[in-house]
């Protein structure tokens, strides 16, 4: 997802379907990495500095 969104298939989303992962957790998954490709995209453009 992180640097190729559209090289995600139905086969990955069903290979964690079979490991027991509900519709839910997977927008979860999917929402997470989004969020945190984002801020971290944004930082880096605000040249934001670790503490």
């Amino acid at each position: 997802m992180t640097k190729k969104p559209s090289s995600v298939k139905d086969q990955d989303v069903k290979v964690l379907r079979d490991t027991g992962c509900s519709d839910q957790e997977i927008l979860d998954i999917c929402q997470i990495a989004s969020y945190f490709n984002f801020v971290n995209r944004m930082a880096e453009g605000l040249g934001v500095e670790l503490e």
